[in-house]
């Protein structure tokens, strides 16, 4: 089953968790063991596994991120946004992840995040949950 989600994004670069989201499908799904993929289908965003702990680290990633491929850099796409591009590459469009006893199979400080490069927007993504 195939489980679509909304998110505006409030900056042009945050990472926003949706580890909720995702254990939502899982059990909305009835999954008790298998796997689900978290897809992201823009390409000006991405998804990532991170601590989720700490909130510095999201603003550390984003940071780091800008300051190696900066918006202002010399880029050939025309609409201004090529860094965003880059970064979507970079980091990814999905995620395939373990379920077990219908939980995800996490690390203790490990949260899932939708990674805007390119905001304020209305987002989507969507989540599969597979039987195993």
């Amino acid at each position: 089953m195939v489980y679509s989600y909304s998110l505006k994004t409030h900056k042009r670069e945050e990472l926003i968790d949706i580890t909720d989201y995702v254990q939502e499908s899982i059990k909305k799904s009835n999954l008790i063991e298998g796997v689900v993929v978290v897809f992201i289908p823009h390409t000006t965003a991405a998804v990532t596994i991170n601590e989720n702990a700490d909130p510095s680290v999201r603003k550390d990633i984003t940071t780091f991120l800008s300051e190696k491929i900066p918006q202002s850099g010399h880029f050939s796409h025309i609409e201004g946004n090529a860094d965003s591009h880059i970064k979507s590459s970079l980091i990814g469009p999905s995620l395939t992840l373990i379920v077990e006893e219908g939980r995800l199979l996490l690390g203790t400080w490990q949260g899932i995040y939708f990674c805007e490069f390119d905001g304020p927007r209305s987002r989507t993504f969507l989540v599969k949950t597979i039987k195993g």
